[in-house]
């Protein structure tokens, strides 16, 4: 199962959470988010031995594509209103994509759908005003409904407290799990304690 730490970016503490042993982090680069990342160089992100995705919401392509170079992201994450033909356009340039989607009750996951075979994952979050980050977690049972051939990443309002719900969750597309606020000292700051003992109760299911 895929261990995605997502919204960092102070690379000491990226250092820390990376010899945990996760997979992926995110790096956010929407400007409402408090964990946006701040260093427009990425000389230092750009050399992270971890998958990187970057985490964009409603941007352009050109956008996209120079973070996607400057930062050597190896996943672009949709967190918008991002269509179909525009992650096809993307696919077509190369791209690896996850589209997130706001996710309150199973007819939710009919949009999904039509983006069948126009990402890599999805990510399932929890519906809220904004784009994410809300810290709560949505009802997962309404993702016995999703039936799609896609895989995705499991996210919202994860806590370490959450790791027997994790171990009891079974869906046959569940490719990992996002983590982001629930672990948090401050915004865009890990604590990798809390993470090092969920990611140990967890680890019977990760296999």
């Amino acid at each position: 199962m895929i261990i995605k730490v997502c919204g960092m970016r102070d690379p000491e503490n990226i250092r820390e959470v990376a010899a945990l042993g996760i997979d992926w982090i995110g790096l956010i680069f929407f400007a409402g988010s408090p964990r946006k990342i701040m260093d427009n160089g990425g000389k230092w992100y750009s050399n992270c031995p971890l998958k990187k995705v970057g985490v964009f919401v409603n941007a352009s392509f050109e956008e996209l594509t120079e973070t996607a170079a400057l930062f050597r992201l190896d996943y672009l994450q949709l967190h918008g209103e991002e269509t179909p033909e525009e992650c096809h356009i993307l696919q077509k340039r190369g791209y690896s994509l996850i589209k997130a989607f706001r996710i309150a009750t199973a007819c939710d996951l009919e949009q999904a759908s039509d983006y069948e075979g126009r990402a890599d994952y999805f990510l399932f979050d929890t519906k809220c005003n904004g784009y994410g980050g809300s810290g709560k977690q949505f009802d997962w049972s309404v993702l016995e409904a999703y039936q799609g051939k896609t895989p995705f990443l499991l996210s919202g309002g994860i806590r370490p407290e959450s790791a027997g719900a994790i171990r009891s969750f079974r869906h046959s597309r569940l490719a990992g799990i996002d983590l982001n606020s629930g672990f948090e000292i401050g915004p865009g700051r890990k604590d990798t304690e809390k993470l090092k003992e969920f990611l140990k109760e967890i680890q019977n299911h990760n296999s």
